[in-house]
């Protein structure tokens, strides 16, 4: 054991600071979540191995050279080692969840094919051709999904084909009436062009948009392929004549897939939405939870390498891509749960998603709260054993200094960058009796405390900070690291909730051990701080910032902490419900929403009803619109406004009204409705027209409508990859069923094992790649072209002489599915780009201007103006807010992928760039986030704090509006694609006036002890004179913390917005004072 040094005794309180050398960590008291005992034992801060391990496969063969084998036995056993191997993964892979997905559809497809190869099965759905239908829907409602999304499919089914067979009567009905009855063909199909054509398929378009659910767009799918056969493939309506028998065949292919899907997805390897969502939730807790620790670890080592380490960036992306499934999942689950009836569950469930993106949100705040610590460190500081004399303190002029001198200024000036916070490293076993004895001797009294040192360094502030928290804080982060890790749901197939029943007492030891640490260590830090009142109002202030960092970071582990608390309320709540669970449907009853005794049926934790109302929720699937309807309106209104009153009320009333209706009809789920209307009706009216008709039947017009109907999408980078994608599953459909057409020799003994390979192809495309459109259409070109080429050998009702009859053509066949499909995609793509195009690139332009100005709308309320006249009862950010802002910028980081598919002549679309712009959207909401928690730990203001809030107003105010200037500046900039000026206001400058005003408060407060007599009564009279009523206040050190932590969160958002500006400078350009703009 080393002796102590003889300039620091052992009993001396505050400890002697460490030195540059790499310190140890003492291990403090933890508590063990599972047991809820507290221990003394040596343990780190470390990611799970659940995210990470690599686990050897056994099957691998090892990497050996041929060359090195002597012999032809020896290459021989290798190679059969090897095939052994490859067929025992892919056994495992075929045994897999994804696996089965494959093997399930396979079979839902081979069964739907029979009604195409089957005799029995093909005359019940009679004598027209189109049986391949059936195995069409088993590709689009596949069965490789759980229960809860094969309910939702259901029934967005039978909503399909209601509306298909109602608009296929109809339009039958009115082809006959005016048709038939009136003599009016002409009239009779230009009623059915555009109504049930235009109408039917442009209605279908605006249901798309408006849901924006991908199951919906395949239930459009299903609704227009049942249209298109009796509309316009049928001759009953272009004949005038009334004929069920297309109706009714329609109506039996459309319930035989659906039920061949249903009892596939059921019967075989069924999922549950609930078992998928309880993965889910473990899988994010488990991120969350290895998120925590090295964002903790990262700040107790003062090094940026834990937040910047692939362990991190694993963890992260880990819950970035189980977030979006597990709200698939909790949406899945809610149709499970409603079907049986425990929709109350199901709240509870939903309610456990909302607190783990709570959980997400404070992760978040908390990883902000450590930037500043690196951000404070990474800069060059200055030595502080200079010291000031009073008399040069209180000078004027030195005072004016300070005013434009910030804790960056002074940090610049210095070029000692070795005095940094050193790594911190964790103290061994046997070094625990030791650290627990200096533990007790660093707890003396108050008294001893004057004989230490002044601090010479502002990182000096960080070490003896984590000298007194950093045990505690380690303790704490891994409580709740482990908590989070901990399975809260048991094994499959129940995943019955299994939360430790220690979790609660142990999390609550933890908080109540971090807050007793918590207090004393802020105390002695700011009691240390008040040793030397000879410093300068700078050299203090860059001290007291770096406290304001440590304390920000203690306050934001804090709320993790009570958010993990609400977090096992829930859970708790979710278990007693499921075990006491009852069954119940009056959520059928939905024009009540209340129960019988006038209550609501559930009440959720997070809801909270009366802030509610006060925030729009922002769907899931709805698409930024761009410029608000409030700014659209006041555009549109201004001109009336301004104008004389002269001019004609009653012009100005009519005008307004109908550019009122004309900004209605253009709202984009209109345009995109109309659009896809008016493109149908164009297309199909090939098939009315007398000259066209027979051009539109020998070319299988039909499927050419049907491609059209695929490839609209909202935006044009979509319908470009949706186009390209089905011109490519063209081309490998129509080349499998003309390699399996002569292979097979017109056989359907043959022709069915050979299409199960192809299904199995395109369904491993759909399910193991994620490449659904190109694997759908595969299937669709090959069902189109062999099955149908089978079909009409059976001498099936059709004018098919064209194409071979019972003896199929099969080359003429392909080629008209090729031609037909590849001028339905041109023209889909025509429709999208000429006709009102709706570019994802305007979209994104817009909706990231929208969002920086509602940022800068919301900074401008002022977060420390709202502390202070709601009294500490409201917060800047109102309820919803995060989460809606969080929303609306996935939906941007969405467009954005969707626009790098789009092509102008002035170049690709910037992706990269903009990939930068929305991480640093994302930087500044976790800022946002972070200066809410810093408001929500004010249970109330103290005297002095208060008195510092009054004092420094203005300058707040000034900063605010600065800031959302800057905001407006920089959303103005990408909305009209302008280049900034060289001369971008600073959000710097007015955050050294705040810095200045506080230092100026600091120094009419500052005691005069060296002052005596007649000059300390002239101090005290200026120090009135300066402050008014407020000179009186008694302000403590630890009043100044709230505003150098909101200081530290405005640097931190002044820093992203210069990295947004130098962005948009590298997009647009920038203009100086030799720009020549008047041409």
């Amino acid at each position: 054991m080393n002796s102590p040094s003889p300039a620091s005794p052992p009993n001396q309180w505050p400890p002697r600071r460490p030195s540059s050398k790499r310190s140890k960590l003492r291990n403090g008291s933890v508590i063990i979540p599972s047991t809820g005992e507290r221990s003394h034992r040596s343990f780190t801060l470390r990611p799970s191995s659940l995210l990470f391990s690599q686990t050897d496969d056994p099957d691998r063969p090892a990497a050996i050279p041929c060359l090195s084998r002597q012999s032809m036995v020896d290459r021989t056993c290798a190679v059969g080692n090897s095939v052994r191997n490859a067929g025992r993964r892919v056994v495992r892979w075929l045994d897999s969840p994804v696996g089965h997905g494959v093997l399930k559809c396979t079979l839902a497809y081979t069964v739907g094919s029979l009604a195409t190869f089957c005799a029995p099965i093909s005359d019940f759905l009679g004598r027209p051709d189109g049986k391949h239908v059936v195995a069409t829907l088993t590709v689009y409602f596949h069965p490789a999904r759980s229960v809860g999304s094969m309910i939702e499919a259901v029934l967005i089914a039978i909503v399909a084909v209601v509306y298909a067979e109602l608009v296929s009567i109809l339009s039958m009905c009115t082809s006959v009436l005016f048709g038939d009855g009136l003599g009016m063909v002409g009239l009779a199909h230009a009623l059915v062009l555009a109504v049930f054509i235009g109408g039917g398929f442009g209605f279908m378009g605006w249901v798309k948009q408006k849901m924006g659910n991908p199951l919906v767009d395949v239930g459009s799918t299903l609704a227009s392929l049942a249209i298109i056969g009796v509309v316009t493939k049928d001759t009953a309506v272009l004949t005038s004549v009334f004929s069920n028998q297309k109706i009714v065949q329609i109506l039996k292919m459309l319930i035989m897939g659906v039920s061949i899907t249903t009892a596939v997805n059921l019967l075989v390897w069924r999922v549950s939405a609930v078992a998928a969502l309880r993965q889910s939730m473990v899988r994010a807790s488990t991120s969350l939870g290895d998120m925590l620790a090295l964002i903790t670890r990262g700040f107790l080592s003062g090094s940026e390498e834990d937040s910047l380490s692939p362990e991190f960036a694993a963890a992260s992306s880990a819950y970035s891509s189980v977030y979006p499934l597990m709200t698939k999942n909790l949406r899945e689950a809610k149709f499970e749960r409603y079907f049986k009836g425990y929709h109350k569950v199901y709240q509870l469930d939903r309610a456990v998603v909302r607190s783990m993106e709570t959980l997400a949100q404070s992760i978040g705040g908390l990883r902000s709260a450590a930037n500043s610590q690196f951000a404070l460190l990474k800069e060059p500081m200055a030595p502080l054993s200079h010291m000031m004399s009073p008399s040069s303190i209180n000078s004027p002029s030195y005072f004016s200094l300070p005013l434009h001198k910030t804790l960056s200024n002074t940090l610049r000036s210095g070029k000692d960058r070795f005095l940094v916070l050193s790594s911190i490293d964790e103290a061994s076993d046997e070094s625990n009796d030791e650290e627990r004895s200096r533990g007790k001797d660093r707890r003396r009294s108050d008294a001893t405390a004057t004989s230490m040192q002044p601090f010479r360094h502002p990182s000096e502030i960080f070490e003896l900070f984590i000298t007194l928290l950093g045990p505690s804080m380690k303790s704490l982060a891994y409580t709740l690291s482990e908590v989070l890790r901990e399975p809260t749901f048991g094994a499959a197939p129940g995943y019955e909730i299994t939360i430790n029943d220690h979790f609660r007492q142990s999390l609550s030891d933890a908080l109540a051990m971090f807050n007793d640490a918590r207090a004393h260590a802020l105390q002695e830090l700011y009691k240390t701080l008040e040793l030397d009142r000879t410093r300068a109002e700078s050299v203090q202030a860059d001290l007291e910032e770096v406290a304001a960092a440590c304390g920000h970071f203690s306050f934001s582990l804090q709320t993790i902490g009570e958010e993990m608390q609400k977090y096992l309320d829930v859970l708790d709540d979710l278990k007693f419900v499921s075990e006491h669970r009852t069954r119940g449907w009056h959520w059928l009853r939905w024009w009540r929403t209340t129960d019988h005794h006038g209550r609501r049926a559930v009440a959720l934790p997070y809801d909270n009803e009366e802030s509610a109302p006060l925030i729009r929720p922002i769907k899931k699937t709805a698409m930024p619109r761009g410029i608000a309807d409030t700014m659209v309106k006041r555009r549109d209104m201004y001109s009336w406004e301004a104008a004389s009153e002269t001019s004609s009320k009653l012009v100005a009333t009519i005008s307004q009204r109908l550019l009122g209706l004309l900004r209605k009809l253009s709202r984009d789920d209109i345009r995109f409705g109309l659009k896809v209307g008016v493109g149908a009706a164009l297309w199909a009216m090939l098939a009315f027209i007398p000259q066209t008709r027979d051009l539109y039947r020998h070319w299988r017009g039909e499927w050419g409508l049907l491609s059209f109907m695929i490839v609209c999408s909202m935006t044009v980078g979509a319908a470009n990859t949706t186009g390209w994608a089905r011109f490519m599953g063209t081309l490998v459909g129509i080349a499998a069923a003309g390699l399996n057409w002569n292979v097979s020799q017109q056989s359907a003994v043959a022709l069915v094992p050979l299409g199960s390979l192809v299904a199995f192809w395109s369904f491993y495309v759909i399910i193991a790649r994620g490449r659904a459109p190109l694997g759908r259409i595969t299937l669709l070109a090959y069902n189109v072209s062999t099955l149908y080429a089978y079909s009409i050998s059976q001498q099936v009702d059709d004018d098919d002489d064209d194409e071979g009859g019972v003896n199929p053509i099969i080359r003429e066949i392909l080629l008209h599915r090729f031609a037909a499909v590849t001028a339905g995609i041109l023209w889909g793509l025509v429709v999208c780009r000429l006709i009102w195009p709706i570019s994802a690139r305007k979209k994104f332009k817009q909706g990231l201007s929208m969002l920086y100005l509602q940022m800068g709308l919301i900074w401008k309320r002022g977060p420390l103006a709202t502390l202070l006249r709601s009294d500490c009862t409201r917060s800047y950010l109102r309820s919803g807010e995060q989460a809606a802002l969080q929303k609306y910028a996935a939906r941007l980081d969405a467009l954005r992928r969707s626009a790098a598919s789009e092509f102008e002549l002035r170049g690709p679309f910037p992706t990269e760039p903009s990939g930068r712009l929305m991480a640093c959207t994302n930087r500044l909401l976790d800022a946002f986030y972070a200066m809410s928690l810093v408001t929500q730990r004010k249970g109330n203001l103290t005297e002095g704090a208060r008195a510092l809030l009054l004092y420094t107003a203005d300058e707040r105010a000034l900063l605010c509006d600065r800031i959302c200037h800057v905001f407006q500046v920089l959303a103005s900039s990408l909305m009209l694609e302008y280049p900034l000026t060289d001369a971008l206001p600073s959000v710097t400058r007015m955050r050294d006036r705040l810095l200045g005003k506080i230092f100026q408060f600091r120094k009419e407060h500052q005691p005069t002890a060296g002052v005596g007599g007649d000059d300390a009564a002239v101090a005290a009279g200026a120090s009135y004179f300066a402050l008014g009523t407020l000179a009186h206040v008694n302000v403590e050190e630890a009043d100044y913390a709230l505003l150098y932590a909101y200081a530290l969160v405005t640097g931190q958002v002044a820093e992203e917005l210069k990295v947004v500006s130098k962005e948009i400078e590298a997009l647009f350009g920038v203009l100086d004072e030799e720009s020549l703009l008047l041409q």
